[in-house]
């Protein structure tokens, strides 16, 4: 959400945001909602004022009369004006951030910009498998099972895979906390002002599962509020500090959340059918970084999370480039966004596996994440998110890289302790 005075001052550069990321939503009718809404609360200071006034002496008939009126017009214009602040309050949330200068101005992935290429794609000597021939070969992955129990996109990791499953989530966990961030395993299950304070509502929506039977509370009544479960850990840290004004010098707060997320992945019907890329459920390390307002200190986090998921990446032997995304492809709150994809053999092409982002004060003005700042005023915070490492979609990088003539598959000796072995065979059973 983006301060509404600075939306008066750059209407121009707000509407070019609008066309650049390709929304659908009038800077025009929110203005005009606005100078409405100001319109009619300047008028009901006024009403109220006079009724005050008046009510401070002994009214005669008539007057009691006039103020019976006065009373019901200020009535209406209180509901007229929760009317218009409704509407205000909806075309808000739909108003983009400001992308980066250097971001690539381009309707969807077609226009994103390869940054970066670490490493070489494998040249095998023999017919590389894919992940679904390995874990079928393996005994890692039965895709047939999963759908029958849960329906499209549903899967079972067996044997070693679920080793290397878990294994992966607690690599990233020491290798982000080494940097200095706070692990956290947050709710799952949210309230929807979290979702609206990270910005997956109202854009989103279609994405995330809506909870049918939300529970009972403690006295017996029903949760009247829905509930929603998240596709990351995001919004969860982000709402762990709403409503909450910081001392400059507490900030800035490294999150590390660690969960599981859901994904509806409605939008993308027909696309991935097959394998472990897109599926419905997953386990997720997501890096959450909350700072004073201050472009340089984004940059220098920015790229620290950055070369936070490259070193894992590196440590994990994969190939993997850098690609900066174009403004119809970054969504609407994102200010700067990058993703790490990792070369994946059986697409014959790189698959996002990560994705850091930088969204300047627009969730922290959803969520009330404010900081006194050094001269004595008090400041929304900027926020910035980093996929650290997301699994099962990894393991498709990791085994068709790493498989070998043989038909097993080589673990990479920062998983070896984990795991147990140094290779992945038909007889790893468990190991």
């Amino acid at each position: 959400m983006l301060d509404l005075q600075f939306i008066r001052d750059n209407k121009a550069l707000v509407k070019k945001a609008v066309r650049d990321k390709g929304l659908d939503v009038s800077i025009d009718e929110l203005l005009d909602i606005d100078a409405k809404v100001r319109a009619v609360s300047q008028e009901l200071d006024g009403l109220r004022a006079t009724r005050n006034a008046r009510s401070k002496v002994k009214p005669s008939t008539d007057e009691r009369s006039a103020l019976q009126k006065l009373s019901a017009r200020i009535a209406d214009g209180e509901a007229h004006y929760r009317v218009l602040t409704n509407q205000k309050r909806k075309l808000e949330l739909l108003v983009p951030n400001i992308p980066s200068g250097d971001s690539p101005v381009g309707p969807d992935t077609n226009s994103n910009v390869v940054i970066k290429t670490v490493g070489k794609p494998p040249k095998f000597s023999f017919q590389a498998k894919s992940h679904i021939e390995l874990g079928a070969d393996l005994e890692l992955l039965d895709l047939e099972a999963g759908a029958i129990v849960s329906g499209f996109r549903g899967y079972y990791l067996k044997n070693a895979a679920v080793r290397m499953h878990l294994c992966l989530m607690w690599f990233a966990l020491e290798t982000v906390a080494k940097h200095g961030f706070t692990l956290m395993v947050p709710p799952t299950i949210v309230r929807e002002f979290a979702l609206v304070g990270s910005g997956h509502f109202p854009f989103g929506k279609e994405e995330i599962y809506q909870i049918a039977n939300s529970g009972r509370l403690v006295n017996g009544s029903e949760e009247k509020a829905p509930l929603y479960l998240v596709g990351t850990a995001e919004p969860s840290l982000l709402a762990y500090y709403a409503n909450r004004v910081f001392e400059q010098s507490q900030l800035p707060i490294a999150l590390c959340g660690f969960s599981p997320c859901y994904r509806s992945e409605i939008g993308s019907y027909g696309k991935d059918t097959k394998g472990l890329y897109r599926i419905h459920e997953f386990l997720k390390v997501e890096q959450v970084v909350i700072i004073p307002a201050d472009e340089d200190i984004a940059a220098q986090w920015f790229s620290k999370l950055t070369a936070i998921a490259e070193e894992m990446l590196v440590a994990l032997e994969l190939p993997y480039r850098l690609v900066n995304i174009a403004t119809g492809d970054m969504g609407a709150g994102k200010v700067k966004m990058v993703d790490i994809e990792t070369w994946m053999p059986s697409r014959n092409d790189y698959g996002e596996t990560h994705s850091n982002s930088f969204l300047g004060d627009w969730q922290a003005r959803r969520l009330g994440i404010r900081y006194k700042a050094a001269d004595g005023k008090t400041r929304f915070c900027y926020t910035l998110n980093n996929t650290a490492l997301a699994s099962p979609r990894i393991l498709i990088a990791l085994w068709e890289n790493l498989q070998l003539k043989d038909g097993s598959i080589r673990v990479p000796a920062v998983l070896q302790p984990y795991v147990g072995t140094d290779r992945i065979t038909s007889s790893s059973d468990g190991k």
